[in-house]
Order: structure tokens, then C-alpha cells, then sequence
């Protein structure tokens, strides 16, 4: 007869359950003391700030009068529109770049891409600043045109414009694009695009057909998460100064820092706020269902 094993009683008090429970303390302690109290206090003074220090009514009239403002419409807009348009650039320009350093054989296209790769540790600002050397009024492109030409003012002034912000922020994030093109490419069989061509397909049918159908998950990933960043974008917009060109960021800036209207800008804040959050749902919702048809096809 086998002998009886009797497992020793459970000590008294609480169970290992319950004590592993009590590790997501410690991080919801820190993440409420650096988020979700500043976050708490810029809610509070914009639904209950105002001339009157006294009152702790909260309501929703400073949101009433912010969002009817001229001034936020067209910091809405510019935000908006600069997003859109830098997100569109950086899809077609990382694509094409990512098609032509994987699937176009030439010296040294390892090392393109790791330079490409660079930009995405480099400050916004600092591709501003090298913008406004190259193509800025007193720019090494606007001084050789003016000095060859005979001109007394500079040609080219598109840098302080909305393009100029767009433009700044496709060199920046465009990276953002390539990065998870590249590692879809690299699953792609080559056998694929081998046997298409010698069936007689043209580049542009295999493009269409293979590579872009395989590419479409990495596109809409890399798409919305330039989306959310390129809205949130302050260092370029700053930097460039473009004239009429005011994005929410830089209205929270100029309206906490440089006319002290606290509870205005955290009105605006908590919008920008909530339109950031939008997104980088959309962009887990985007990941998600990419990674479900990942894990279907695989």
C-alpha cells in the first residue's frame, strides 16, 4: 500500500493569490502621481476654472466657448491638415524606399537603410534647423539663386508656410513607415515575384498583386501611428515658425505660456488630449487586426 502523503496546512493569513494581487500597486501608485493626477488637475480647471477663484462649480462653458473660437477651429484644422498630409507623404515615401532597398539590388543598401534608420533617434527639431540652413531666406539654396540670378529677394520661401511644417515632419517620420515595411518584405517569398515575372508580369502588376497586399497590415500600422504622432507634433511647428500656421500644441503653448490663460489652454489640452487617445485606439485596433490576419494566414 502506497504511503499517504499529507500536505502540510496552508499558513494562516493571506493567500499567495491575494499577495501577488498587491504587485499592481506599485505601478498604479507611480502611474497616478505622473498621469492621472496632472491629468486630473488640468480637467478640473478647465471644466471649473474661471475669473472667480471661489467658485468650484464645474461646467461645460469654458468647452462651449473654446470650441466656437475662431482661433481653436483653425488651430483644429491646421492640426488636422498638416496630420493628414504628412501621414500621406510618409506612406508613399516609405513605401517607394522600401521597395527599392529591398527588392532592388545595389552597393551599400544595407547601410541606406541604416541610415534612414538613424532619423528616428534624432530630435524633430534638429531636421527644422537643417531645413531652415538649406532652404530658410538666408539658406544656402536662396543665396546661390539670389547671387546667380541678380534677385533682391528669395525665391524660394515655401519653408514658412504649411508645406514647409509637412515637409519637415515626412523627413522625420517617414522612418516610422519604412521600419515595419521592411521586416514585411523580408517574409515575402522571392519565388513569388520570380515566377509572376517569368509568366510575363510587369513590375507595376507584381507590385500591385504581391508585394502590395502582403505590405497593406505594415501600411496601416506605420499610417496610424505617424497619424498620432505627426498630431501631436509641437518641435517642428515651433521651430519652423510658419507664418498663420497654429496647431493645437502650439495654441496649449501660447495660451499657458505667453498669455497666461491657464484655463483656456487646458480646455484645449484635454481635447488634444482625447483626439490622441482616438487615435492610438485606432492604431491597437489597427495592430490587433493586422496581427489576427498575421496569425490566420501564417
Amino acid at each position: 500500500m502506497a504511503d499517504l502523503v499529507i500536505a502540510p496546512p496552508a499558513p494562516a493569513g493571506r493567500s499567495p493569490a491575494s499577495w501577488r494581487g498587491l504587485w499592481i500597486a506599485p505601478p498604479l501608485v507611480v502611474l497616478a502621481a505622473i498621469f492621472f493626477y496632472p491629468f486630473g488637475l488640468i480637467a478640473l480647471q478647465a471644466l471649473g476654472g474661471g475669473t472667480d477663484s471661489s467658485s468650484h462649480t464645474l461646467t461645460l462653458a469654458n468647452f462651449a466657448a473654446v470650441l466656437h473660437s475662431r482661433q481653436f477651429l483653425s488651430g483644429l484644422y491646421h492640426t488636422i491638415a498638416i496630420a493628414v498630409s504628412a501621414s500621406a507623404g510618409c506612406l508613399v515615401l516609405g513605401f517607394v524606399f522600401s521597395l527599392v532597398i529591398a527588392f532592388v539590388p545595389f552597393p551599400g543598401a544595407r547601410f541606406v537603410g541604416r541610415v534612414i534608420d538613424t532619423f528616428i533617434a534624432l530630435p524633430t527639431f534638429l531636421v527644422a534647423l537643417a531645413f531652415t540652413f538649406v532652404y530658410g531666406s538666408a539658406g544656402l539654396l536662396n543665396q546661390s539663386l539670389m547671387t546667380f540670378f541678380h534677385l533682391s529677394l528669395p525665391p524660394v520661401d515655401f519653408l514658412y508656410t504649411q508645406w514647409g511644417v509637412v515637409l519637415s515632419e515626412v523627413t522625420v517620420y517617414t522612418p516610422f513607415i519604412m521600419r515595419p515595411l521592411l521586416a514585411c518584405f523580408s517574409q515575402i517569398d522571392n519565388a513569388q515575384i520570380e515566377v509572376a515575372s517569368s509568366l510575363g508580369a510587369k513590375p507595376l502588376r507584381i507590385i500591385r498583386q504581391i508585394i502590395l497586399p502582403a505590405a497593406l497590415p505594415a501600411l496601416l500600422a506605420g499610417g496610424s501611428l505617424c497619424l498620432l504622432l505627426t498630431v501631436n507634433e509641437f518641435g517642428i511647428v515651433l521651430f519652423i515658425g510658419a507664418k498663420d500656421v497654429i496647431t493645437l500644441p502650439l495654441l496649449i503653448y501660447g495660451k499657458a505660456i505667453q498669455e497666461f490663460d491657464y484655463t483656456t489652454a487646458c480646455v484645449i489640452a484635454v481635447i488634444n488630449i482625447a483626439l490622441s487617445l482616438g487615435l492610438y485606439a485606432c492604431y491597437r485596433t489597427v495592430v490587433s487586426l493586422c496581427g489576427g490576419r498575421r496569425a490566420a494566414l501564417g
